[in-house]
C-alpha cells in the first residue's frame, strides 16, 4: 500500500526545512597550503555570519585560529575575498570591525599591524626575504574624492601604530594579484580602470624589485581594454601564466622570451569573472605540472595539464566543479560541487590519487528522493538566438499533485549580472522543489562559462536581454507542459533583482515576484553605490549622463504604472552596493498603486544575509507571500508577513 499523499503543487511537507538550511551550512572562502598545514575560511550563519580561518594540521586535527570577536573578512570593493595570508605557521588577516590588518601567532592574540584610519586590505603575500607584506589597500581617507587603490608594502613586525606603508604602485583605479616570483626578485599585478570591470579589459604588469623593495623596469605584458586577464601565477621555474579571453574563450597562456604562448587552446573556460579577490582556477604541482579546472558548453573537469607536451590529461573526481584550486608537490586543494553536494572541502594526494573530503558545508544527508536534478536546458530567445538554465522538476517522494495540476515555476535571475548559475546543490533551491515549485535557472545573455561573446550579449542591454531570456525560459516550460502559465514568478538578488523588477514591470509573463536587495532605480544607483561598480553600467546601459534617457526607461521605478502584480522585497539596511532606498522607493509605488506588497528589511546586514535569523526568515517569509498569493496552503506553520493591499 503506498504511502503517496495527493495534495497540491506548494503545499508538499518537505524535510528541507530552513532550520536545516541555516543551522549545518556553513560557506567557504580563501584556502591556503603552508607547510603541510591547511586553511581556509568558514563563513558560519550560526554565528552571525562571521569567517572563521580553520587550519588543519597534518595530524588532522582542525583549529579555529582567529578567536571572537574577530571576523577574517575585508571589505576592499565591498565583495572582499583574499581576506588573509599565512606563512610560516603566522596568520595575517583583515578584520571586519575596523578593516585593520592583523597578525596571528598561534597561541597569542591578534595583533593589529595598521593604523585605525579608514583603510582597507586584501590579496596579501608575505614576501619573507624583505619581511613584508605585499596586498592591495583602498584608502578611503579623502572623503572629498572616491577611495584610491594602491598597491602597498607593510613591515610583517609593523606595530599597527606607525605609518611605516610603503606605496609600490599607484595611478590606475584597480589593483589585484599582486604575485611574486619564486626568486622574489619580480612582481607581477594585475590593473584596470574606469569604466572596465575585470573580465572587461585588464592589464598585465610585470616588473622588478630592487635592493630597497621598490618597483623597477614596470612594464605591461598582456591585456589591453578589450582583453581580459585572470590569475597571473608564477610556475616554480619562474615562467609568468594566465589566463586570457583574447580568443573569445579564457584560455591558459604563459610568457616566454617576452611572447605570449598559448598551452592549451580549447573553447572552454579556465577563467571566471573576478568578483572578489584570490580567485584560482589552477595551481603547478611542478614546474612541469598544472592542476586546473575547464569548464564549456560541451565538457568540463578537472585535469593536469603538461606543459611541456600542452597534453591535457583528466582527472576523475566526483564533483561537477572545482574552484579554489591551490597545489603543491604533495596535494591537491579545491572547493567541489556536485548536483548532490552543496560544496565540499577537498584534498587530492598527488602519489596515491586519494580524494578526501577534509569539511563538508552541509553535513546532513538528504534523501535523494527529495532532490530535485538539475537539468540543462536550451531554450530559445529573442533575435534566433538560444539562451541556457537549468530546470528543476517538482520532487518530493511523500507526495504527487492532483491529476491535471501543474506547478508554479520559481525562475530565478542570478547575480552579478555577469555571474552564473550552475549545477550544484543548493538546499534553498531544493527547499522550493521538494514543496511542489518547479525552478529554472536561468543563465541569461551576459552570463559566465560561455565565452566572451555571449557574456557580451549583455553589452549595453541590461534590462532587455536578461529579462528576454528570464521570460522566454518561463515561456519554454509552459510550452512544454511543465508549468502553470498562471502561476510564473520571479525573484532574484542585487543585480538579479534588477532583472526581477524589470520583469515584473515591463513584461505581463510574471504573475508575482521577489526582490532580494534588487536595484529599481539605475539613477540613484549610479551615485549611491561603491567604486568597484561604480561605472560598471557604462558597459551594461551607456554612459551617464550622457544615456541617461537610457537610465530613466530601464529604471522600474520611473514605470510603475506599468506593473500590476505582487511582489515583496528583502533589504539589509547597511547595504553599501544597493541601499535601502532602492527598495523603499518601490515599495512607496506599490502602496501608491494598492497592489499587495511586502517588505522585510534586516538590520546589520549588508548586500547578501549572512545571519541565520535572516537567511530562514527571508526564505519562509517568500514561501508564506507566494502560498497568499497562489491561494495554497502551508504544509508547515509559518511566522505571518504583513501584505499591504492583500
Amino acid at each position: 500500500m503506498s504511502n503517496v499523499k495527493t495534495a497540491p503543487y506548494g503545499s508538499w511537507k518537505s524535510p528541507v526545512t530552513t532550520d536545516l538550511i541555516v543551522s549545518e551550512t556553513i560557506r567557504f572562502g580563501l584556502s591556503a597550503l603552508d607547510g603541510d598545514d591547511i586553511y581556509w575560511i568558514e563563513g558560519r550563519p550560526a554565528e552571525g555570519g562571521r569567517n572563521v580561518i580553520v587550519r588543519r594540521s597534518a595530524d588532522g586535527t582542525l583549529t579555529d585560529m582567529n578567536p571572537q570577536p574577530f571576523n577574517a573578512r575585508t571589505r576592499v570593493h565591498e565583495y572582499g575575498g583574499s581576506d588573509y595570508a599565512v606563512s610560516q605557521g603566522t596568520i595575517y588577516f583583515s578584520n571586519y570591525a575596523d578593516q585593520r590588518l592583523y597578525r596571528l601567532t598561534p597561541g597569542s592574540d591578534p595583533v593589529p599591524m595598521t593604523p585605525a584610519i579608514e583603510r582597507r586590505y586584501a590579496d596579501m603575500i608575505v614576501d619573507q626575504p624583505r619581511q613584508r607584506l605585499i596586498c592591495v589597500c583602498e584608502d578611503h581617507t579623502n572623503v572629498e574624492r572616491e577611495a584610491a587603490n594602491l598597491l602597498v608594502s607593510i613591515p610583517l613586525n609593523s606595530d599597527g601604530h606607525t605609518n611605516d606603508i610603503q606605496v609600490l604602485q599607484s595611478g590606475n583605479d584597480f589593483y589585484a594579484d599582486p604575485r611574486l616570483s619564486p626568486d622574489g626578485s619580480r612582481l607581477c599585478w594585475l590593473t584596470w580602470n574606469h569604466p572596465n570591470m575585470p573580465w572587461d579589459g585588464t592589464e598585465l604588469w610585470v616588473a622588478d624589485i630592487d635592493a630597497q623593495g621598490a618597483i623597477t623596469n614596470a612594464q605591461r605584458v598582456a591585456g589591453g581594454p578589450e582583453e581580459s586577464i585572470f590569475q597571473p601565477s608564477w610556475s616554480p621555474d619562474g615562467t609568468l601564466y594566465f589566463v586570457s579571453d583574447r580568443t573569445n574563450w579564457w584560455n591558459l597562456y604563459r610568457l616566454v622570451d617576452n611572447q605570449i604562448e598559448a598551452i592549451c587552446p580549447k573553447e572552454a573556460e579556465f577563467g571566471t569573472p573576478q568578483w572578489v579577490f584570490g580567485m584560482s582556477t589552477y595551481s603547478f604541482v611542478s614546474a612541469e605540472q598544472i592542476i586546473c579546472w575547464y569548464a564549456g558548453p560541451t565538457e568540463s573537469g578537472l585535469a593536469y595539464l603538461d606543459t611541456k607536451t600542452k597534453t591535457l590529461t583528466p582527472i576523475s573526481i566526483p564533483f561537477s566543479s572545482a574552484t579554489g584550486i591551490r597545489a603543491n608537490e604533495k596535494q591537491i586543494l579545491f572547493l567541489a560541487t556536485s548536483p548532490t553536494s552543496s560544496g565540499s572541502l577537498v584534498r587530492l594526494d598527488i602519489p596515491s590519487g586519494q580524494v578526501e573530503i577534509l569539511r563538508r558545508s552541509q553535513n546532513t544527508v538528504i534523501d535523494t528522493g527529495y532532490i530535485s536534478d538539475a537539468e540543462l536546458i536550451e531554450f530559445p530567445t529573442e533575435h534566433g538566438l538560444s539562451a541556457y538554465a537549468y530546470y528543476y522538476a517538482p520532487k518530493n517522494v511523500d507526495f504527487v499533485a492532483p491529476e491535471g495540476e501543474l506547478p508554479p515555476l520559481l525562475v530565478i535571475s542570478h547575480g552579478g549580472p555577469t555571474s552564473a548559475a550552475s549545477s550544484k546543490l543548493d538546499l534553498s533551491t531544493q527547499f522550493w522543489t521538494s514543496r511542489g515549485f518547479a525552478v529554472v535557472d536561468v543563465n541569461y545573455g551576459g552570463s559566465s562559462g560561455y565565452g566572451r561573446a555571449y557574456r557580451d550579449r549583455l553589452k549595453g542591454q541590461w534590462g532587455i536581454v536578461d529579462v528576454d531570456d528570464c521570460v522566454n525560459a518561463a515561456k519554454y516550460l509552459v510550452q512544454r507542459g511543465l508549468a502553470d502559465g498562471e502561476r510564473l514568478t520571479i525573484q532574484g538578488g542585487s543585480a538579479g533583482g534588477y532583472t526581477t523588477l524589470c520583469a515584473l514591470t515591463f513584461r505581463d509573463t510574471f504573475k508575482a515576484g521577489a526582490s532580494h536587495f534588487g536595484v529599481s532605480d539605475l539613477n540613484i544607483f549610479v551615485h549611491d553605490t561603491h567604486k568597484f561598480e561604480s561605472r560598471y553600467m557604462d558597459g551594461l546601459i551607456g554612459p551617464y549622463p550622457e544615456r541617461k534617457d537610457l537610465y530613466d526607461q530601464r529604471s522600474a521605478i520611473n514605470h510603475t504604472d506599468q506593473l500590476s502584480c505582487p511582489v515583496i522585497f528583502f533589504q539589509g539596511l547597511e547595504d553599501k552596493i544597493v541601499p535601502p532606498s532602492q527598495a523603499e522607493v518601490m515599495v512607496e509605488a506599490l502602496r501608491a498603486k494598492k497592489l499587495p506588497v511586502a517588505y522585510l528589511p534586516f538590520e546589520g546586514e549588508q548586500h547578501g544575509f549572512r545571519r541565520a535569523e535572516n537567511i530562514k526568515r527571508s526564505l519562509e517569509a517568500e514561501l508564506y507571500f507566494y502560498s497568499k498569493i497562489f491561494g495554497f496552503d502551508l504544509a508547515d506553520p509559518i511566522e505571518p508577513v504583513l501584505i499591504e493591499n492583500l
